[in-house]
């Protein structure tokens, strides 16, 4: 899939392609995620392609494991309650729950951004010179790592996880900030 495929929010950057995972325990990871249908707006195929495929990608690949000694791997479900990011995290064998809420707030500002620089990404990609089009992708992909960042350090000191999890995580977080 191409650096300015339309259909992606999230593209993998090629030096995260071409870079050979760090080894890790088989059990410190996802192997389960689902989103809250209540918190989620139908708004149109794309976007539920988009959710489906960040979904694959962070099954196919993440590291994920929580600090508590809570052993994993982990069935993730993903909910906004108000302005709090609510991760109920399973045991995948059905054992035990953590649920883990996470003020939205500081996410707000870098979700409406990405949000509008995605807008014009699209808009762009029907039809601006491929200059124009890469000056934005390279801004959209600048806010999606803030914002992957930002959500990685709001969770140290519960969940560790790599950079490429965090942002496949904070790209669900944006589709469950999706409103029609």
């Amino acid at each position: 899939m191409s650096d300015t495929d339309p259909t992606r929010f999230d593209t993998a950057r090629p030096e995260e392609v071409a870079a050979a995972p760090a080894p890790r325990a088989a059990s410190a990871r996802l192997t389960k995620i689902d989103l809250d249908e209540t918190s989620i707006v139908r708004w149109n195929p794309q976007i539920e392609h988009e959710r489906d495929v960040a979904i694959f990608d962070l099954l196919e690949d993440n590291a994920f494991a929580l600090r508590d000694g809570f052993a994993g791997p982990y069935a993730l479900h993903l909910s906004l309650r108000d302005a709090t990011l609510v991760m109920r995290v399973e045991q995948a064998e059905g054992g035990e729950t953590r649920e883990i809420a996470l003020p939205v707030r500081p996410l707000r500002r870098i979700i409406k951004d990405y949000f509008m620089i995605c807008e014009s990404y699209f808009d762009a990609i029907k039809g601006a010179m491929p200059s124009r089009i890469e000056a934005i992708d390279m801004a959209r992909r600048g806010l999606h790592d803030e914002g992957s960042t930002v959500l990685r350090h709001a969770l140290e000191e519960r969940i560790d996880l790599d950079h490429a999890t965090a942002r496949r995580l904070f790209t669900l977080v944006c589709v469950l900030h999706l409103r029609g």
